[in-house]
């Protein structure tokens, strides 16, 4: 079966876990969207690792994984993601391979994104990581973005120096519309100087990474087509949540790709037809990270993070597996789970961190929104419309009770598995994978 794993909040959702739990029947892994500015985190037999751009299929052993053309793919990044593997007893050769078509994030995409960030006015920035995903994303749509392929081309290094030049000329510009303060931006791994890179440098520092990634770079399509003609099975994994998707997130707060389900087909030249299944991976509650509107968020007056907002925050580990910023915590949003199942067309939910909850009283539950004096149970079209509403809540009873060390769903105390049977019922689809810890083992299997 052709899997489709989707993340159905603003990202953080726990996919990296569930991609790795589902893996064990995947014969092929495939990232089809998205950068170096999510992580997928995995926790399997005490090991904790961080992957940026690398699918958690790589493990596995026997597994092969592909890094789509649907990605922007930062060079030095993945880089040390392979030498992290190796150092850790897994050897990526021969069983990671990057698509002749996925986009490069290259450092002046990085120094043109934080130039960007910094010349928008107070209340205008985006929140953006400042890791050049949205500069390369524009670069694609232009035209002048450089591909994976580009690296096997004998003029690759040539076409590195033009964009540089270009790039400089462009940060000129940018500096003398900046509005934050300072007058350098820094970008690891580089020097910048008043606003301009060193060509030399940069080519120098993508002579070393051609040489390094060469290797890996093969056209991935007829690999999966082959696969597919075979019976093997395909899993694919994107990064960030439905929330964040260029077109169906909360605007202009959002990523520069599409996470959604539709964006697996668009990002590894699989056809709508192959997909078999979508799973989406959800929290027993709702965060977010950056700027943007989130209506159950949890603050109070001085736009602090109340109790129970601390409290989720504290016991989830809400801080980014890349960025480390502390996530914006709230309760559980069913109209943006009800959205997401229909965007994606969600066929079994992963529920995570029901653990989390366990030591709550009582619990809230957003059924609905009240827009500007009336009732509402879509999602609203604009940012703007969706910072004016107010949760409608419904209350349960908490369980007051450890559920990490359960390892059957029947096993449940009442209350909780009241509370996961009122969250589908309210979002659509069916469950199948509930988790309850962040460690592989602790993940209960009901459907898949």
């Amino acid at each position: 079966m052709n899997t489709v794993l989707i993340g159905s909040q603003w990202g953080d959702e726990g996919k990296g876990k569930i991609i790795d739990v589902l893996t064990d029947k995947a014969d092929f892994v495939v990232r089809y969207q998205g950068g170096s500015n999510a992580g997928h985190t995995v926790i399997a037999e005490g090991k904790k690792r961080v992957l940026r751009l690398i699918p958690s299929g790589i493990l596995h052993e026997g597994k092969t994984c592909i890094i789509g053309n649907g990605v922007v793919m930062n060079p030095l990044d993945l880089i040390e993601e392979i030498e992290g593997m190796r150092a850790t007893g897994v050897e990526p050769k021969g069983r990671l391979f990057i698509s002749t078509r996925t986009q490069m994030v290259m450092l002046y995409h990085r120094a043109l994104d934080k130039a960007e960030e910094a010349a928008r006015a107070k209340g205008k920035k985006i929140g953006t990581t400042g890791r050049g995903i949205g500069p390369a994303y524009a670069a694609k749509v232009s035209r002048t973005g450089l591909r994976c392929g580009d690296m096997l081309a004998a003029n690759f290094l040539e076409k590195v120096r033009e964009q540089v030049e270009e790039t400089n000329r462009r940060l000129k510009m940018l500096k003398a519309e900046r509005v934050d303060e300072g007058d350098q931006i820094e970008v690891p791994g580089c020097t910048i100087k008043d606003y301009q890179m060193d060509a030399d440098e940069i080519v120098a520092i993508y002579k070393v990474a051609q040489e390094k990634l060469s290797p890996y770079i093969k056209d991935t399509v007829p690999m999966l087509h082959k696969a597919k003609a075979e019976g093997k099975s395909i899993l694919m994994e994107g990064a960030q949540g439905t929330m964040l998707d260029i077109d169906f997130g909360t605007y202009p707060f959002v990523t520069s790709s599409n996470p959604t389900s539709g964006g697996a087909c668009i990002g590894s030249g699989l056809s709508p037809r192959d997909i078999d299944c979508v799973v989406g991976v959800i929290k027993a509650y709702t965060t977010r990270v950056g700027e943007g509107p989130f209506p159950t968020e949890l603050y109070n007056a001085v736009d602090m993070m109340d109790e129970d907002g601390k409290t989720m925050a504290e016991r989830g580990h809400e801080f980014g597996a890349v960025t480390k910023r502390p996530r914006r915590t709230g309760w559980y949003d069913a109209v943006i789970a009800r959205y997401a199942q229909q965007i994606n067309g969600v066929d079994y939910w992963a529920l995570t961190k029901l653990d989390v909850m366990d030591v709550f009283e009582k619990i809230k539950i957003c059924v609905a929104y009240e827009l500007d004096g009336e009732r509402i149970d879509y999602m609203p079209t604009s940012a703007d419309e969706l910072a004016r509403v107010k949760p409608i809540y419904e209350e349960m009873d908490g369980w007051m009770c450890e559920t990490s060390n359960i390892t059957r769903i029947e096993d449940l105390p009442p209350k909780a598995k009241a509370y996961v049977d009122r969250l589908v019922e309210l979002s659509g689809g069916k469950l199948g994978i509930l988790s309850i810890g962040p460690a592989r083992e602790s993940t209960l299997r009901i459907a898949l």
